[in-house]
């Protein structure tokens, strides 16, 4: 992610994508992209604005995306209630948001059978092996909602309480809403311990007037869990750039507590 400015001052965001996997799926994930950035126009969500796109590298070196810069930094740091329901407002406006014909791909699970593998640093292996075989059962039925589907703390910016901008749509989706909860309630449950995510998931709730279907909840909750395995630790180390002293093994730790409490379950 490159900060440029032009010779006529105004400030634009390069997205490259260097890395493999995403390298290799970068046409379909840039144009996505560009795409939601483009619908969202006309919603009230404060979205950076596709200029351009370099789908095959060939300007750039590396596919990219050129989008319009948002003010604003990342607030890792802070789980208080005020935080939890801006993101939960957010999340629900996001929810809300009509695509009309245009809808954007359904959701795909990142909890595939691969993934369903005991991890060796597991404390709890009942709790997994209750989690796989949950995983084996069919998805439970649900009313499609547009979907950031990777909606959380890392991917907002923020400027005096207020989120000034909401980034990387890459992986938009259509699909259940209770997916991209989970996904928030998971991702502060690794930052703030799991008692975070238990009051995102409720501040969510408490907002949308949502009866909650507790065997679908537990299922994308699970699923959303299962989807950081083999290891949890791939996405730390960008929290202790930021000054968050979280070891792999706390945040594997905490993934963990998350699993058990969304089970229920008193195994030991």
């Amino acid at each position: 992610m490159l900060r440029l400015t032009g010779e006529d001052g105004e400030q634009a965001v390069l997205r490259l994508m260097t890395k493999e996997p995403w390298r290799r799926h970068a046409p379909g994930l840039l144009a996505r992209e560009a795409a939601v950035q483009r619908q969202l126009r006309s919603s009230e969500l404060p979205v950076p604005q596709s200029i351009a796109l370099d789908l095959s590298g060939d300007f750039a070196g590396a596919p990219a995306h050129l989008m319009s810069w948002l003010p604003g930094r990342l607030c890792l740091d802070d789980a208080t209630d005020d935080v939890l329901d801006t993101l939960a407002r957010t999340l629900i406006a996001i929810h809300r948001f009509e695509p009309g014909p245009d809808r954007p791909r359904e959701y795909q699970s990142w909890a595939s059978p691969a993934k369903r593998v005991m991890p060796p640093w597991a404390l709890r292996q009942p709790l997994w092996r209750a989690a796989f075989e949950l995983l084996e059962q069919p998805a439970p039925s649900y009313t499609g909602t547009f979907l950031h589907r990777d909606f959380h703390l890392g991917n907002l910016l923020w400027s005096e309480g207020r989120i000034t901008g909401v980034v990387d749509w890459v992986e938009t989706s259509w699909g259940p809403a209770d997916l991209d909860v989970a996904h928030a309630a998971t991702y502060l449950a690794m930052l703030h311990g799991a008692e975070a995510g238990a009051r995102f998931a409720y501040a969510y709730r408490r907002r949308t007037d949502q009866r909650l279907d507790e065997e679908a909840f537990r299922y994308w909750n699970v699923m959303d869990i299962v989807g950081y395995l083999p290891d949890p630790a791939k996405v730390v180390q960008p929290w202790r750039d930021s000054g968050l002293p979280i070891s792999d093994d706390l945040a594997r730790h905490r993934l963990e507590q998350r699993l058990g409490d969304v089970l229920r379950a008193q195994t030991t």
